[in-house]
Formats: C-alpha cells, sequence, structure tokens
C-alpha cells in the first residue's frame, strides 16, 4: 500500500496507514481552523459573528457598508442555501442563480410600479419565498433521478434557459411589459416593517442581518435533526442510503425547496436594496461566486459559508475596477504569501522557497538588463512603495511584445508540473514558477483589476481543492477507492 493510504493493500490496516494523512488533515491553519470550528459551540460563533457584524455601521461610511456589509450579507445568504443543495444533499444544482432571480423579480412584479402593486414585504416576502421553494420542488420532480452531471446538465439548462426569458422574451399583460426585458424591473419598493420603510443603508443592514442570523439557526439545527443526517447520508452514498430505506426521491425534493426558499429570501432583499432587477444580475458569474463561497468555506459548513462570503466579496470589492491599481498589486503578492504560509512546511522550507525567489528575481533582472536595456526598460504600474522594488526586481521589457504570452504559455506548464512532483522537486520547482508568476502579474494583468480578482481567485480554488478538496471547514466525503 502507498504511504498516503491511496491505495488498497493485502495485510494492511488502512486505519494505521493513513495515520499520515489524518495528521496532515490536523496540521496548518486548516487544521487549526477546523480545531476551532469543532470546539467552538455553535452558539459561540453565532453570537462571536452577530457582535462584529452589527458594530461595521458604527465605523463604516455608507458606501462602504452597502458594498463590504449588505453585499456580504446577500452572498452569505446565497450561500447558505446553496449549501443546502450542494453541501447537505450533494446535488449539484447549476440552476441555484435562477430561483434567485426568480425570487427578485417575482417581488418586483409584488412590489413596484411595474403593475401598480405595492404589497408590504410582510406579504411578498412569504409569498415569493413559498413560490421559489414550490418551483424548486417542481424543478426537483423531474431531476429527482438524476446524479453527478446528468443533473448539472439539467439545471444548467432551467438558469440559462431563466436569462433568456427575461432578458429576451418580454411578453404584455394590460400593455406593460411582463420582465421589462433588457431594461428589467426599476422603482422597486424597499422592505418595510409593519409600515416603516427601510430606506437608509444602516436600516437596510441590520434588516438583512437579522435575516442572516435566523437562516443561519435554522439551518443549524435543520443539520441536526434527522433530515439533516438523512441529507448528509445521501450526499455520501445514494444507494446505501436508499437500502437503509432513507425516502431518497423525498429528500431531494426537500433540499430543493428548501434551498430554492433560501434564494427566493435573497432576491426579494437583493430587489428592495437596488430597488432594480436586471437579467444580467442572475448570469453566469453570479453563480461562480456563489459556487466560489461554499467551496472555500468548505461544502456542508455554514461556519464555512460565512468566512467564504466575506473572504471573496471584500477582496471582489478590494479589487474592483474603480480602485487603485496598487490594492490589486498587495492583495495578489499577500495571497501569495499566506497560501506559501499555509502549504509550505517545515518553516525552513518556506524560507528557502522565499529566498531563491527573490535571489532568482535579482539575478534574472540583471542578466537581462545586461543583454539589452529594452528587457528592463517597461514601465512599472504604479503601486506605492512596491513600484521601487518591482522595477529593480521582476522582468517588464519595452517593445517584446510577445513575451507576456510566452510567459503566460510557460507559468501554465511549471504550474502543470508542479501537481506531478513530490519532494525536494516540488520545492525547487515552486522558486522559477513563483517568479514567473510576479513576471505574469506585471506584465500582463496588474492594470485589468477586474480580470485579475477572477485570476487570483482561479488560482486560489484550484490551490485549495488540491490541498484540501472540501475546503477550509468542510467535511471529507467518504469514498471507497
Amino acid at each position: 500500500m502507498e504511504a498516503g493510504g491511496d491505495r488498497q493493500g493485502i495485510g494492511v490496516d488502512d486505519w494505521v496507514a493513513s495515520h499520515e494523512h489524518r495528521l496532515a488533515e490536523r496540521a496548518g491553519f486548516a487544521g487549526l481552523a477546523r480545531k476551532i470550528d469543532d470546539r467552538v459551540p455553535a452558539w459561540a460563533r453565532l453570537t462571536l459573528f452577530a457582535a462584529f457584524a452589527a458594530s461595521l455601521p458604527l465605523w463604516m461610511g455608507r458606501g462602504d457598508l452597502f458594498a463590504y456589509g449588505i453585499f456580504t450579507l446577500i452572498y452569505i445568504l446565497l450561500g447558505l442555501g446553496l449549501n443546502v443543495v450542494v453541501g447537505y444533499a450533494g446535488l449539484l444544482d447549476l440552476g441555484y442563480v435562477a430561483l434567485f432571480g426568480f425570487g427578485a423579480y417575482f417581488y418586483a412584479l409584488l412590489s413596484s410600479e411595474q403593475y401598480g402593486i405595492h404589497w408590504p414585504s410582510a406579504i411578498s416576502i412569504p409569498v415569493v419565498v413559498a413560490s421559489t421553494a414550490l418551483l424548486g420542488l417542481i424543478l426537483g420532480i423531474p431531476s429527482r433521478r438524476l446524479l453527478g452531471d446528468y443533473l448539472a446538465i439539467v439545471t444548467l439548462f432551467f438558469g440559462q434557459a431563466f436569462v433568456v426569458f427575461v432578458n429576451a422574451a418580454n411578453p404584455t399583460v394590460a400593455g406593460v411589459g411582463l420582465t421589462g426585458g433588457p431594461n428589467g424591473i426599476a422603482d422597486i419598493d424597499p422592505n418595510d416593517i409593519f409600515g416603516y420603510e427601510l430606506i437608509s443603508r444602516t436600516q437596510q443592514y441590520y434588516f438583512i442581518l437579522v435575516v442572516v442570523l435566523l437562516v443561519l439557526t435554522g439551518l443549524h439545527f435543520l443539520s441536526e435533526s434527522r433530515t439533516g443526517r438523512a441529507w448528509r447520508a445521501l450526499r455520501e452514498d445514494p444507494l446505501a442510503a436508499e437500502a437503509m430505506s432513507m425516502p431518497v426521491n423525498r429528500l431531494k425534493l426537500k433540499a430543493f425547496a428548501f434551498g430554492a426558499g433560501i434564494a427566493g429570501l435573497a432576491g426579494c432583499i437583493f430587489a428592495a436594496v437596488l430597488t432594480a432587477v436586471t437579467s444580467g444580475n442572475f448570469g453566469l458569474p453570479i453563480l461562480i461566486t456563489i459556487y466560489a463561497v461554499v467551496i472555500l468555506g468548505g461544502i456542508g459548513s455554514l461556519t464555512g459559508v460565512v468566512i467564504g462570503a466575506i473572504v471573496i466579496n471584500v477582496s471582489f470589492q478590494f479589487l474592483a475596477p474603480e480602485n487603485p491599481q496598487q490594492n490589486a498589486r498587495v492583495l495578489f503578492y499577500l495571497v501569495i504569501v499566506l497560501l506559501l504560509a499555509f502549504g509550505v512546511r517545515p518553516w525552513w522550507r518556506l524560507g528557502v522557497v522565499l529566498g531563491g525567489v527573490a535571489a532568482l528575481g535579482f539575478a534574472a533582472h540583471a542578466v537581462a538588463g545586461a543583454i539589452s536595456s529594452s528587457w528592463t526598460a517597461g514601465p512599472v504600474v504604479e503601486g506605492g512603495r512596491l513600484a521601487g522594488v518591482i522595477s529593480d526586481w521582476v522582468i517588464i521589457p519595452a517593445g517584446h511584445e510577445r513575451f507576456a504570452n510566452a510567459a503566460y504559455i510557460t507559468l501554465v506548464v511549471l504550474i502543470l508540473t508542479l501537481t506531478r512532483v513530490h519532494g525536494w522537486w516540488r520545492t525547487g520547482l515552486l522558486v522559477p514558477t513563483l517568479y514567473l508568476t510576479a513576471v505574469v502579474w506585471e506584465t500582463s494583468f496588474v492594470e485589468q483589476p477586474a480580470v485579475a480578482r477572477w485570476i487570483l481567485f482561479g488560482a486560489l480554488l484550484v490551490f485549495l481543492m488540491t490541498v484540501r478538496p472540501q475546503g477550509l471547514l468542510g467535511t471529507p466525503r467518504v469514498e471507497i477507492v
């Protein structure tokens, strides 16, 4: 049997053989986070999160509260709904964002000037949530016998069909467009509590925070209930769950309905906060973002969803196009250092890698400059104090248009090679890979923060799935190899 316990051997105890693997699971930042998540009771984690979140309006401006606070809570709510379907029940639902859009559009129809209907939130939100849950149930009926890729294809079709319908098809009722077409629906009523409209960002933020806390509490008890345990059994092995007389089809439909209901609730809040909805709000990028929230934090973990939403939204806002490029550069190098700190052990090996990268950079820059000054004459995008270091460390040529493409292709090859080597070979290969990563960043992506944020999170998720497939706080799936 192999040392990692990946292949079963004759006369070898699996528990003993997998001892090193279990130690690795408990080591590092992920292991520490898992220990904290296991030992700190759920009510204490919820209290800490509520206390910190409630303090944000006290020290954040109106714009920051909207970008960092409100949108993070909306991502948390969306991640919690997807976590029910994917994390608890193990169903790969790629049409989830359509349920989010359905909730937003339905709320817009019930509480806006579109048809002159202005139902209060106390009525429209329950109606929308129940209707979205029913839609999820209907979607789950033909999908209940599908698994894996087949289920993903069916649900992805539903998601794309929804976007096409609200964007292109615009049937009219009494001369008024149903969905508003590409223009969407505007002048949506804000949420209200017993007739009191929540207009200010602070009021909206606290309302969403209360909703998120209630959903977190409800999902915690649901996870610990018989239904939650049955969902986890379904996730691990549907055939075994059915053999144990569990109502597999009914459990799938429940997961679809619960997840859809939470998505509809998030849609109501989203529409009321933005006071307008368009088809562009419910495309593929938002689906990828929600999945990233769940995957980063850990599939099946409520705490992981909260952490994933905070990390992703804060980083996305930090890399927004209106922010200076130096934000992108600082975050880029900070992410690299953090990944190295969490993934390279022991510490002296991390020092060898960082020292090797620094030495290779200065040496390569000196050699390139000696060959021709054009290889180091490229401009450095303004980046504060880092700009001076970058100009003397990274090769940024002037007049060599193909250099960036060649560096990018070489970097892809090195990254693929890293996945196939181990030990000192991997440590040695990390040095040129990291330096070339800096070169590609400075020559191709630093001026494009909107593109850079997707590249950063793509790399982060690929690294996380390689090192820890279940996410930061997720529970590994039980698989028989």
